[in-house]
């Protein structure tokens, strides 16, 4: 049975940890060919070989890119193209570098990868017998932050994100009819090195996963899945969302108490 993705091509940036990580290897699963994009190449090559051995019927390529620098992306989106077709804490002391630099990478990378997205889309070919089409799915990351507000603030950070969101849905609407579908994935807190190297102590982690009803941090394969439904033709009539994956954190008052009864689900990395 063909995969989800079977034929597409996927652009991942991030490619070469968590999220990315997760994302590419379950994108590669369900058939797509993966560009693999991070400012680090030895990590997603690390990546790529790992889904030549998994799945030797997909392509997989990694490409070094840094998100802040606009010809990167374009080169990347080309990239991607040509593999479809052969040939800071708060406003008192936030500095400005820092605003600059974070907007640059999680706003400005953003636009510019829908923006050379959006023109390979309106490109590319219909075969039916392959189930391709023209246009395609974009799915910007945001965040949980971008929907709730913090006494732990990342002011910078959180600011970018909730322009993500604002972005997206604008541009949504913008190429709704061109079947081009535009969603922003709001992944809550995961359980990466990232996030757990900054929760060092257990004063840190406890206070947030007081937060938390299902009990526990998210795991990055389930922001993965949840990208998986966005990319594929599973979600042909959702464009413009604010896709949570946040285990219940942005609509929760009070938790529940007791211990989780499931545990999370096993990375495929």
């Amino acid at each position: 049975m063909p995969g989800r993705l079977q034929n597409k091509v996927a652009l991942v940036t991030g490619a070469g940890s968590g999220i990315g990580l997760e994302s590419s290897l379950l994108f590669a699963s369900e058939g797509a060919h993966v560009l693999l994009v991070d400012l680090n190449l030895s990590a997603a090559e690390r990546v790529a070989k790992l889904i030549h051995e998994r799945f030797p019927n997909v392509s997989a390529k990694a490409t070094r890119a840094d998100v802040g620098k606009e010809e990167d992306i374009k080169n990347a989106v080309d990239l991607a193209v040509s593999i479809m077709h052969p040939e800071d804490d708060n406003a008192l002391n936030t500095e400005e570098k820092i605003w600059d630099l974070t907007m640059q990478i999680n706003l400005k990378g953003v636009w510019w990868g829908s923006k050379y997205a959006i023109i390979a889309m309106r490109k590319n070919p219909t075969d039916e017998a392959k189930g391709l089409h023209t246009g395609g799915s974009i799915i910007n990351t945001a965040s949980f932050v971008a929907l709730l507000g913090a006494a732990t603030p990342q002011l910078a950070y959180t600011a970018s994100k909730g322009a993500v969101l604002a972005m997206t849905r604008e541009l949504a609407m913008v190429h709704a009819r061109e079947g081009i579908r535009l969603n922003s994935i709001c992944p809550g807190p995961l359980r990466t090195p990232l996030l757990m190297d900054f929760l060092n102590t257990a004063e840190k982690r406890d206070r947030r996963m007081v937060h938390l009803p299902m009990g526990r941090f998210g795991e990055a394969i389930e922001v993965a899945k949840g990208a998986l439904f966005l990319a594929s033709d599973d979600s042909s009539y959702m464009t413009g969302t604010d896709f949570k994956v946040d285990g219940g954190l942005s609509s929760c008052y009070v938790t529940p108490t007791g211990e989780p009864v499931l545990p999370p689900p096993a990375s495929l990395a």
